[in-house]
């Protein structure tokens, strides 16, 4: 079986992840290529998707939030992803599971013997009036009836979990700062998410992990896990093993792929990417050795913002004032620091509307 190296795998996942060569594609077809952005930094979306297309206006994006064909809504890990309608409504009850363990792992003890059933049913019958509500104040609605939990713990399971909702615009366009509003998903998009198959197969977990590959193979299926939080995902690879190809890394794991999809030489030239905080290029693995060095591997969790160079993490990346500060991780080389300013004069200048091109690269380590 082919082994490949950390470099060939690093090298796989810019190019699927459109971080090799800026991609040709509209915005909505870049954000359904991804599965989605995690967006719980509202602005974030924007960075990534810039640092992905040739072109790219985040109007267009914002537009695509007011026009409902993406929706900002808990999601994969249950973080706050920004995905499109049809996704929404075709993954939502796949999730359901994982979110109401993935919140009980946190409230378990103030949600001992609530009727989570009982208390969906609640949730949905109070958001059905159409009125966009906080988790706060949906969780007011409910306390009557449920006093002893506390409204963080039901406001939580309620948003995040029991009951499916989408967070309304102004939330999530582009320079623009606002509260978290949510409304029923299916109401937002004019239609009711799709339903479980009644057979008891799972063509919607045989389609995550396509898409998964498609966006970030090969992978292992502890790295399509770590990506949409799903642990029961075996038997979907059982079911389209036959449509995959299989490699080894470095470590001995199986990682799977789909034939046709793109594995650059790892010669390859990578270009420097400036990348949002939380970006699934580095989220969405279990072994996120292929771009960022173990020693580095917190900042991905941190909320910390990194520059590529390479193909691998070098640095982090803050603005103050309309200027982009770097601050490397390793040395640079002289030609490192030139490509590293080149993007960052473009970052700054997609941020300030051109208004300024100012970057400054803090002194390497020694």
């Amino acid at each position: 079986m082919t082994v490949l190296d950390t470099r060939a795998l690093g090298r796989a996942t810019l190019a699927r992840q459109l971080l090799l060569d800026r991609a040709d594609v509209p915005v909505l077809d870049a954000v359904a290529h991804l599965g989605g952005l995690q967006a719980q930094e509202p602005q974030e979306p924007f960075v990534g998707l810039w640092s992905r297309l040739r072109v790219f206006d985040p109007s267009v994006l914002s537009d695509l939030l007011i026009g409902r064909r993406v929706v900002r809504t808990h999601l994969m890990r249950r973080t706050v992803h920004l995905v499109t309608a049809g996704d929404a409504l075709a993954w939502r009850a796949r999730h359901d599971a994982m979110l109401r363990q993935r919140v009980l792992g946190v409230y378990r003890r103030e949600l001992d013997g609530v009727d989570l059933d009982e208390l969906a049913a609640a949730g949905r019958a109070v958001m059905a009036d159409g009125e966009p509500r906080s988790m706060t104040e949906l969780a007011r609605a409910l306390a009557g009836r449920w006093p002893t939990p506390g409204p963080r713990a039901l406001g939580e399971m309620l948003i995040a979990a029991l009951v499916p909702v989408a967070q309304l615009p102004p939330r999530g366009l582009w320079r623009t700062r606002a509260g978290v509003r949510n409304v029923l998903l299916s109401s937002w998009l004019g239609r009711e998410i799709d339903p479980p198959s009644p057979d008891g197969s799972d063509p919607v977990g045989q389609a995550l992990v396509r898409r998964y590959l498609v966006a970030f193979g090969p992978a292992a299926s502890a790295d399509l896990r770590a990506w949409c939080g799903l642990a029961g995902l075996p038997a979907a690879i059982a079911a389209i093993r036959e449509e995959l190809v299989t490699f080894r890394d470095e470590r001995g794991r199986e990682l799977l792929d789909l034939p046709d999809e793109p594995r650059p030489d790892p010669d390859t030239p990578a270009p420097v990417r400036f990348l949002p905080a939380f970006d699934n290029a580095l989220l969405g693995y279990h072994d996120r050795s292929r771009i960022v060095d173990d020693a580095h591997r917190g900042l991905s969790v941190a909320g910390a913002r990194v520059v590529l160079v390479d193909g691998r993490v070098a640095a982090t990346w803050s603005v103050e004032a309309g200027t982009v500060i770097v601050t490397p991780l390793r040395r640079f080389s002289r030609a490192d620091r030139s490509t590293v300013a080149e993007e960052g004069r473009a970052l700054a200048s997609f941020l300030s509307d051109k208004d300024s091109h100012r970057v400054r690269i803090a002194a390497s380590p020694r």
